[in-house]
């Protein structure tokens, strides 16, 4: 018979216990040692133990030992084990990849806000990040160009408690855009932007279900060029609708894009 062997560990250098939190698919946790952030995707098991895939809102994947205290929820270490059959329903997500919160009610509006260029800008923000936006109390416009942004922004008069955010398309350096852009940011505004030259193309070519987005010939309307060269109908409105329909979340948008708009609900809403 083993005899008993007491832990002699005095009480303050112990570990003190942590939650173990079965890894349900769309589990949003933090692996400890690499930072790296997102939704469990599957859990398997290894010759080395078990793993989890973690899938972040960019669309990479990283597998990760499902070790004791190896992971970080809503920002508490907590070990994560294999669910067992008929454990609890997956957390609901939104479309921009965050975690639902049930019941909650829009804010109210906040003076700050985030300017897009034109309607189908809005149109995409709205799609992906609009349950976020109305719980933060973010509102969207759109400008209809970015020519008259100096004038705009001095008519929002933006301040601490105001700050004013700007998406601007195919913003590369050395083009009217960043110069423009360039004008009008400051510490209570910021302009970024996406290299593409609409936001067509800022959604994954595979979501719309052909190869790649149409390279379109100089001084020939960029979205007629594409309608054109897809044999799609030389109807731009229709056409959007097409593209816009097939958008279900984040994954369905390129990074550059998904990036910069995640940077900017963070300025307009993250205190100074």
């Amino acid at each position: 018979m083993r005899s008993y062997q007491p832990d002699l560990t005095p009480p303050w250098k112990r570990s003190a216990p942590v939650p173990e939190v079965p890894a349900e698919p769309d589990l949003v946790v933090e692996e400890v040692s690499t930072g790296f952030c997102g939704a469990v995707i599957r859990c398997e098991k290894t010759a080395q133990g078990p793993t989890v895939t973690l899938e972040d809102r960019f669309g990479k994947h990283r597998v990760f030992p499902m070790e004791p205290r190896g992971f970080l929820l809503e920002g508490k270490v907590v070990t994560l084990v294999r669910p067992g059959p008929g454990g609890p329903a997956r957390p609901t997500r939104t479309a921009s990849g965050s975690v639902a919160v049930p019941g909650a009610r829009a804010r109210v509006a906040r003076a700050g806000r985030i300017y897009v260029e034109g309607r189908h800008d809005a149109e995409l923000v709205e799609r992906v990040w609009g349950d976020d936006l109305r719980i933060e109390g973010v509102v969207v416009e759109y400008l209809e160009g970015v020519d008259d942004l100096p004038a705009i922004v001095g008519e929002f008069a933006p301040g601490p408690d105001a700050r004013l955010g700007v998406l601007v398309d195919h913003l590369v350096p050395g083009s009217k855009e960043s110069r423009i852009a360039e004008r009008v940011t400051g510490a209570h505004v910021l302009v970024v932007g996406h290299p593409y030259i609409d936001v067509w193309e800022a959604v994954k070519p595979s979501s719309v279900g052909i190869d790649a987005w149409p390279v379109v010939p100089r001084g020939q309307d960029w979205k007629t060029g594409v309608c054109r060269a897809l044999g799609w109908p030389e109807n731009t409105g229709a056409a959007w609708q097409h593209i816009l329909s097939k958008v279900r979340s984040y994954k369905d948008l390129e990074p550059q894009l998904l990036g910069r708009v995640e940077e900017l609900i963070d300025f307009v809403t993250l205190p100074d």
